[in-house]
């Protein structure tokens, strides 16, 4: 076990509850420097703070799991766990899809866990987290019957903490290619193995409900459309016409799988392989309801100009495509952009676009994503729903 020292005057934030200590605010390291692991975090007086995950090569390198002095076991995961599948007990009754682990929105950095009906898939994001994956595995099993556990830890925070990705199967059976699961009396084919994410974007269930109470009648474009659940929603809400915009060809093709495993005819749908940025300039279609659900445009705070300039070009075009009287439901997914200046850039994409705009509601994430208080960072789904006056 490491034991992590703090500069003077740098351990505010750790108690009061932010769970990230930078490699900038860390005044001496005891122990192997360069070994994942638990670390005890003390401030410049020596004094116990917290006990965490030590990732030696991040620049996060302690996330902070408890602010008690209590063993990190199978005893503390089976808790963690069982407090966080307590809070999904009520979607049980309209899904078999949902998030169980949230990362720090659960007390768990660098943890995901996610449930496809009789699978699980997990991502362990962090140095730390992947060192204790024997731990979290063992609480699962008791915790959650299912057929089997896939893993799925790749990506950019994986590739910054310098740790290899790890994809394939951690228990029980390897999942099909594709698990068809249930939300709110629909069904959706889902790839976990080569799907975006863990395979589905459980994060927008509830803004999929809302899209479809908007849809009677109207003629929809849901761009970055993926395997088309906003689309399917938007069917069962009455919508005349839809254009479903992705441009992955697999993704598409789950698109229409899932329209017919709802019994809807393709006919009223079109799938559109394509750029989203090309097509909502170039195209000369209006529609009553644009649906703008990028992935994420800033993955690192570097990235933030950019994506700016990204989300407003979007906008601004779309704002350009849509009916008086018609509706803009717009997303962001990047953590490192805040809803103040997502609306800031909704609103000058706007006023270039010559458009007058109000919010009828803010969108987030749904009761299986919560947001620690204490971290922030961790809303990153941000959403607003725009009616056109003219």
């Amino acid at each position: 076990m490491q034991r992590v020292y703090l500069k003077r005057g740098r351990d505010r934030p750790v108690r009061n509850g932010h769970p990230w200590i930078f490699s900038g605010a860390i005044e001496v390291i005891e122990g192997n420097p360069d070994a994942a692991g638990i670390a005890d975090v003390f401030d410049s007086e020596k004094r116990w703070i917290a006990r965490g995950l030590f990732s030696p090569g991040s620049q996060i390198r302690v996330r902070v799991l408890s602010w008690q002095m209590e063993e990190i076991d199978r005893a503390f995961f089976f808790r963690r766990l069982s407090q966080a599948l307590s809070v999904r007990e009520k979607l049980r009754e309209v899904t078999n899809a949902y998030r169980i682990v949230n990362g720090e929105g659960d007390f768990l950095p660098g943890l995901i866990v996610d449930r496809y009906g009789e699978f699980l898939v997990c991502q362990f994001f962090t140095a730390g987290m992947d060192f204790l994956k024997p731990l979290v595995l063992d609480s699962l099993s008791s915790l959650v019957a299912v057929k089997g556990v896939f893993e799925k830890s790749e990506g950019r925070v994986r590739d910054e903490e310098g740790i290899e990705p790890s994809v394939g199967v951690l228990s029980g059976e390897q999942p099909p290619e594709t698990i068809t699961i249930e939300e709110n009396g629909f069904k959706f084919a889902v790839d976990v193995r080569r799907g975006q994410k863990t395979g589905f974007f459980l994060d927008q269930r509830d803004n999929r409900s809302f899209l479809s109470t908007l849809a009677r009648e109207k003629k929809i474009l849901d761009c970055f459309s993926y395997s088309g659940a906003f689309s399917v929603y938007a069917r069962a809400g009455g919508a005349k016409e839809i254009v479903s915009l992705d441009s992955s060809r697999p993704a598409l093709e789950l698109a229409e799988r899932n329209l017919v495993l709802n019994g809807f005819e393709i006919g009223g749908s079109e799938l559109l392989k394509g750029d989203a940025f090309t097509y909502v300039k170039e195209c000369d279609i209006a529609f009553d309801i644009i649906v703008l659900d990028p992935p994420s445009l800033a993955r690192k705070r570097g990235d933030l100009s950019a994506a700016t300039g990204g989300y407003k070009f979007l906008n601004l075009h779309a704002l350009r495509h849509i009916r008086p009287g018609g509706f803009l439901l717009t997303f962001s997914c990047s953590q490192h952009l805040s809803i103040e200046l997502f609306q800031k850039v909704v609103f000058g994409a706007a006023i270039d676009a010559g458009r007058k705009v109000a919010v009828l509601k803010r969108l987030g994430q749904p009761i299986d994503h919560p947001v620690s208080l204490h971290h922030p960072e961790g809303e990153y789904l941000k959403g607003l729903v725009l009616r056109l006056l003219d």
